[in-house]
């Protein structure tokens, strides 16, 4: 089948979808009023409560959002063949993902930017909020240590370059974009210089620095090896520093020009995909491929971002609710930017189906392989439909490499700082003083996001100390797709206690709910048989705290519990 004709249909889809469903849901579920101030004005501090025009809190939220789990997710699902895939990535995306964004958009923006995690002490109770989290906190910097795994991995220089996932050309760029983004936030905010002015050179100097990138890979710097282990260690001191750094000063420039970057490769995809004449390879549909877990409900834990993602509640009540300048921005940035990301993952899904032409076989003989090659293959395949349009392979290459790499330091970035504001939640929540400051809670931060990324297990065969960071994304996935579920659940709470309707978040919410709590237990059994202690128990306090917290959560359902401080 034509690729084209797929990416075409899925452009028709989403577009129908904003335009009908969102606007129907801005109505009837979650009414906007224009009129109320949105926490930008009401709480402005000019550190973490900064109003900004639609376009850069659009800009923030699609690139916090869209980090490596659009991309590595289809890389690896489309093992079980494309049109699953498909399939999940499109209707997950409109009824489940983007409801998902809007609802927690819309609850936090009516209550002072209190994260989902804070209303539940509202609908749920005390403990349902410290229970939230505590999960929330676990989730992100578990799914941040997987990002750091693998951005660590491609910068540094190994085997096979690009085709073994390597690409150490993506390190200058992705470095000169960070400078840039500081540059044009001093500009912005301080010397009031116009952002038209500033946009157009600074995307022009980030595609020479791409060019650059090319000719002066660094493998070294002041003569030591940058190796993957030494770039663990650098990029856990960047969250550092960027999550304590004030939200105008690089978040928010950063995320504005990191988001037109990606734009400009959705556009390549897809004139490399109108002139290209790229044919779907992969199979359609492949039940049983060698090694790999069912399909149900793995399928729908493998794609997580590109479909729906716990992250995405943390992120809309967490950082963008601090920025948005208007109630009505939040129709196109919390349902607009997740059919976005339905679509890059559409993009990143026809790169490996259609991009690796032949090779697809060869790249996906089993689960594990696709596993460990899920992000050179995304690579590969997107750099040969990119290179369609004229551009040198190994350009496009490492232009795509800078994409990605782009959205995971955003994402690292905005993940850092997001277990920083929650463990300052749970710091008010349980009055322990030091936790409400935020240095102490950034350094917390980025030590249980270095702690999974530096985690270790022996290997069941070998009995080798070796990295759990394939591991560890089955682990995202399914903690991530739990934190949803429960997102869902907090805004159902929510919406009930308004008397508004809950059907459109509650039948999302079960199916989550029911998948992910599989996927967990087939991964518990997985872990006990081959004796992996470390993830098992990890697996086990990921469950526990589930399950418990949509116990508290029925509780309340029943009793019709609501407080007076619900708005």
């Amino acid at each position: 089948m034509n690729a084209l004709l797929i990416l075409l249909g899925a452009m028709v889809l989403f577009a129908l979808a904003y335009r009908w469903y969102g606007r129907w849901l801005v109505q009837r579920v979650f009414p906007i009023d224009d009129t109320e101030p949105t926490p930008a004005h009401t709480l402005r501090d000019g550190r973490d409560f900064v109003p900004a025009p639609p376009l850069v809190v659009f800009g923030h939220h699609f690139a916090s959002i869209a980090g490596l789990g659009p991309l590595l997710g289809p890389a690896i699902a489309v093992i079980w063949g494309w049109l699953p895939a498909l399939l999940w990535i499109l209707f997950g995306s409109i009824f489940v993902g983007a409801v998902h964004d809007l609802g927690c958009l819309y609850s936090s923006m009516r209550n002072r930017a209190r994260s989902v995690a804070d209303l539940a002490y509202d609908v749920a109770g005390t403990r349902a909020r410290a229970l939230f989290l505590l999960f929330g906190i676990f989730a992100i910097a578990l799914a941040m240590g997987v990002f750091v795994i693998n951005i660590a991995n491609l910068f540094a220089p190994g085997a096979g370059g690009a085709e073994g996932g390597h690409v150490p050309e993506a390190v200058l760029p992705s470095t000169a974009l960070v400078v840039l983004a500081l540059g044009v936030g001093v500009l912005f905010y301080r010397y009031r210089v116009s952002l038209v002015k500033l946009t157009l050179p600074a995307l022009l100097l980030s595609l020479i620095f791409v060019w650059l990138g090319v000719r002066y890979p660094l493998t070294t710097l002041f003569g030591v090896a940058l190796t993957a282990n030494l770039w663990v260690y650098l990029l856990l001191g960047y969250a550092l520093v960027a999550t304590l750094l004030p939200v105008w000063l690089l978040l928010q420039p950063r995320d504005y020009l990191n988001s037109f970057q990606l734009f400009l490769g959705m556009g390549l995809l897809l004139v490399g995909a109108l002139v290209g004449g790229f044919t779907m390879t992969a199979p359609a549909v492949n039940p049983a491929p060698q090694g790999a877990p069912p399909m149900f409900p793995l399928l729908f834990i493998t794609i997580a971002c590109g479909a729906v993602s716990g992250f995405h509640s943390l992120v809309a009540s967490g950082t963008t609710v601090r920025q948005v300048d208007k109630a009505r921005d939040a129709l196109p940035i919390g349902y607009g930017a997740m059919l976005m990301e339905g679509l890059l993952a559409t993009l990143a899904l026809l790169a490996v189906a259609a991009g690796l032409g032949s090779e697809w076989q060869a790249r996906y003989p089993d689960w594990l392989t696709a596993g460990k090659s899920a992000l050179a293959n995304f690579v590969h395949g997107a750099g040969a439909m990119v290179s369609a349009v004229g551009i040198p392979l190994e350009v496009a290459k490492v232009f795509v490499a800078t994409v990605a790499v782009g959205f995971a330091l955003t994402t690292l970035d905005t993940g850092a700082r997001l277990v920083r504001y929650n463990l300052q939640e749970l710091g008010r929540a349980w009055r322990v003083s030091p936790l409400e400051n935020p240095f102490t809670t950034t350094l917390l931060a980025v030590g249980l996001i270095g702690f999974f990324a530096l985690l270790k297990a022996p290997d069941p065969i070998t009995g080798e100390l070796k990295s759990v960071g394939a591991l560890l994304w089955q682990l995202f996935g399914a903690s991530n797709q739990l934190l949803a579920a429960l997102a869902l659940l907090v805004v159902s709470l929510y919406l009930r206690s308004l008397g508004r309707p809950t059907l459109y978040t509650l039948l999302p919410m079960g199916f989550m709910l029911t998948a992910t709590l599989t996927a967990l237990l087939i991964g518990i059994r997985n872990f006990a048989s081959q004796g992996n202690t470390v993830l098992l128990g990890v697996s086990v306090v990921i469950f526990a705290l589930a399950v418990w917290l949509v116990g508290e959560a029925f509780v309340a359902w029943r009793r019709g519990r609501a407080t007076a401080t619900v708005q």
